[in-house]
């Protein structure tokens, strides 16, 4: 059976996610206590069930620190099981629990009423992020902070149908106007080089459409950005491959994310598409479809 456990900050879009794994075939539950996901999994897989999707959260209190070993246990059970935390940053989840008046979870567990201020809400927040950072490191971590539901249903799928055995490359382009990626294990800045943004034809465009690709095409600083990205990557992967990581998100920022980051992330996604799993996100562009795939490469 194909097990993918949903767990992270809560409001950071758990529930989208389990209604995207619904949408394509899981059998999902969501906030099962961890120490019933044997079980459940047991239960289902006898009743010929081949995929479960299951939502915990820092409601789970002390059990969570079992779920590393509940997914060992798995594992050696033949399950194929794989971990997605959502993050987002504090001032996001703030705004989302102030439009939605909805209580943080740790406040209801622990009797208390809902913070009156974003001060006590925001300790609420990093209360529940200290109960959960053992879990980080266990799969793949989406920041969700500046995501359209749309777009993170879109990402959620990807990660579902993607077959992850050894390392993943994840490429993501960003803008810095809108913040750092939360889920980024390198950051490189491209904003150095020549923004297409300033010339009005191509303002309209993305780093996927061939005027945009033709433009940065034609400058040297941009191949050699590209190459030097490269060899950094190329030099240190099989470290990580040794250390058994699932995945490495590199994150790839210029301004506003349209332009240079995208074109870049794109290109990289090409160069290293051979030898290693790749999967290809940007963040402040919507995706053209649920597993999203580079433009193709640019004309010489």
């Amino acid at each position: 059976m194909r097990i993918i456990l949903i767990t992270g900050i809560s409001g950071s879009g758990k529930s989208v996610a389990l209604n995207a794994l619904e949408d394509v075939g899981y059998y999902c539950v969501d906030n099962l206590p961890p120490r019933f996901l044997p079980e459940l999994a047991a239960f289902l897989a006898s009743d010929g069930c081949s995929r479960l999707a299951v939502a915990i959260d820092a409601r789970s209190g002390n059990s969570l620190h079992d779920i590393a070993r509940m997914l060992d246990d798995l594992r050696a059970s033949g399950h194929t099981t794989r971990v997605l935390f959502l993050n987002a940053s504090t001032q996001s989840l703030i705004a989302r629990f102030s439009e939605t008046r909805r209580r943080h979870p740790l406040s209801v567990s622990s009797g208390e009423a809902l913070p009156r201020s974003e001060s006590s809400l925001a300790d609420a927040i990093e209360g529940e992020r200290e109960l959960l950072s053992g879990l980080t490191e266990l799969g793949h971590q989406l920041d969700t902070s500046s995501l359209r539901a749309n777009t993170l249903r879109a990402w959620v799928r990807t990660f579902a149908e993607h077959q992850n055995e050894g390392l993943t490359l994840m490429f993501q382009s960003f803008g810095f106007k809108k913040g750092l990626p939360l889920d980024a294990d390198y950051v490189f800045d491209v904003r150095s080089l020549p923004n297409p943004y300033y010339d009005t034809a191509l303002r309209p465009l993305t780093g996927r459409d061939q005027p945009v690709i033709d433009f940065l095409s034609d400058i040297p600083e941009v191949h050699e950005m590209i190459e030097d990205i490269s060899a950094f990557l190329k030099k240190w992967l099989q470290s990580f491959r040794d250390d058994n990581r699932s995945y490495l998100t590199v994150a790839i920022g210029c301004t506003g994310g349209q332009h240079r980051s995208v074109f870049i992330a794109e290109t990289l996604a090409r160069r290293f598409g051979g030898a290693d799993q790749v999967i290809l996100r940007h963040r402040e562009i919507a995706p053209v479809d649920a597993v999203d795939t580079p433009s193709p490469a640019p004309r010489h």
